[in-house]
């Protein structure tokens, strides 16, 4: 692994532990490339947390699209990650024009704009979440990765909006909406009452919606995962980490909004442990 490479998985260790963990169940070999696709996840993932205001934002968006297409940047070099995801995006063969599309899809998170609706919110999912499994998939096994591209989309899905459930208390702090606007009117919940209620009642029905369109694409990715190949699995631990934390977050109902659903380390490992001795996701 190079110094890029051990830079990557140590951010990894500390900002996402899930992906973390998955590479470690990666042949050594890939173990360096997994890190990058997902440190480059988490410097984009944290780009809200350090600018102010939208416009910052999305030119650190650009200057990355600008450097996966290609263009000259003199201080790439010295960024670590962007070697990194440069160096595995080479070596791989990697799709420039999927990086394009999760690069555009995270402009939203910079605003507070409303999910406008579901198809909104699984077309995001699948061009953030489900494109990391399908390129991770591409640095394991490309060959076997081809007849899974379903199974990756729906993973993912499946993923990030147990993740955007996750992370309920964090968007509500700062007035992010990745609930579909239809999923909340159904519920019977203004936009207003989403930021500013403090009874967990009133996001029972919201999270319930939520789990259950999360549970739909889990089904579909477990039946498309029947003859899933033990080469590709480590691509998949992170989503089936997030079947473990959507018990958890239906067993506190409303509560999540409020306090981030979590799992202890000891139940984390257990999970993949189990995962990698039966191979079955």
């Amino acid at each position: 692994m190079t110094e890029n490479e051990q830079h990557c998985l140590d951010l990894l260790r500390s900002s996402d532990q899930d992906r973390y963990l998955s590479v470690l169940y990666a042949p050594e070999n890939k173990r360096g490339a997994l890190a990058a696709l997902y440190a480059f996840n988490v410097e984009i993932a944290r780009i809200r947390d350090v600018v102010r205001d939208a416009l910052p934002g999305e030119v650190r968006l650009q200057w990355w699209v600008d450097l996966i297409n290609g263009q000259s940047h003199g201080d790439a070099v010295s960024n670590p990650v962007a070697a990194a995801l440069m160096q595995a995006i080479s070596a791989y063969n990697l799709p420039v024009e999927a990086f394009n599309k999760y690069l555009e899809a995270r402009i939203f998170d910079l605003y507070n704009d409303p999910m406008p609706s579901r198809n909104d919110l699984e077309g995001y999912s699948g061009e953030t979440a489900s494109l990391l499994i399908q390129m991770a998939m591409f640095i394991l096994d490309r060959e076997k990765a081809v007849a899974f591209t379903d199974l990756a989309g729906h993973a993912g899905v499946a993923q990030a909006i147990v993740g955007l459930i996750r992370m309920l208390p964090i968007h509500r702090a700062r007035r992010q909406l990745y609930i579909p606007k239809e999923i909340l009117k159904a519920a019977g919940v203004s936009s207003e009452t989403f930021f500013s209620s403090q009874k967990p009642s009133d996001f029972i029905i919201v999270i319930e919606a939520m789990a259950a369109l999360a549970q739909e694409h889990i089904l579909i990715a477990k039946t498309e995962a029947d003859n899933l190949p033990k080469s590709l699995i480590p691509a998949l631990l992170p989503f089936c980490l997030s079947q473990v934390y959507l018990k958890k977050i239906l067993k506190k109902q409303g509560s999540s909004a409020f306090e981030v659903a979590d799992i202890s380390p000891l139940k984390r490992q257990w999970t993949l442990m189990k995962i990698g001795l039966t191979g079955k996701v």
